[in-house]
């Protein structure tokens, strides 16, 4: 069998290539196949969304027009919940200060008790002191004259001695109730 021949005498290379550049020439416009009309002198304007609002469907432009309601509406929120966050870090601020203040008068007002509680104790002392060195005969009246939890008080802060002496001084009725003041005193501690 006889094997045709190629047309070309030089075999389809030459035709390949000659495909290669007729194909990167229209690509690239060399040839000027590919414009064909003339431009016009002035390019056309591109589409706003109002044109093509307006050159579109009547549901488009409501879309649209509901679209920019919106945007507007959120742009006032977020507007408002700036101005909120302002008010809140004011506020916060605020607090902070008061919190600052409270705590600075809190401390003050417990180096107040503190100092008054210390007096107050050292009078209690100073006048327990006093008297336990009585003789219980004269110290005696005066727990007579004393409520019951105020004579307890004293009695309670004596040494035991002291305590006794005066208690034999005292009339029945007004030892029982100073009795009982003392003996009550802690009957409410928890016992564990």
């Amino acid at each position: 069998m006889k094997m045709s021949r190629p047309l070309t005498k030089f075999g389809p290379l030459p035709v390949i290539v000659l495909a290669l550049i007729l194909s990167g020439s229209l690509r690239l416009g060399g040839i000027g196949l590919a414009n064909a009309t003339e431009p016009s002198e002035t390019p056309p304007d591109p589409p706003t969304a109002a044109n093509a609002a307006q050159k579109e469907d009547p549901d488009v432009s409501a879309l649209l027009a509901m679209v920019q309601a919106r945007s507007k509406q959120l742009d006032a929120k977020e507007a408002q919940l700036a101005a909120r966050a302002s008010d809140l870090a004011a506020a916060q601020e605020l607090i902070e200060n008061n919190m600052r203040k409270l705590e600075q008068a809190e401390a003050r007002l417990a180096s107040t008790i503190s100092k008054v509680d210390g007096a107050s104790e050292a009078d209690l002392e100073r006048l327990t002191a006093v008297y336990q060195a009585m003789k219980p005969k004269v110290a005696a009246p005066l727990f007579e004259q004393m409520t019951p939890e105020f004579a307890a008080g004293f009695l309670g802060r004596m040494a035991p001695q002291a305590a006794a002496g005066i208690m034999s001084g005292l009339s029945t009725d007004a030892g029982y109730a100073i009795s009982v003041v003392l003996a009550g005193r802690n009957a409410k501690a928890p016992s564990h």
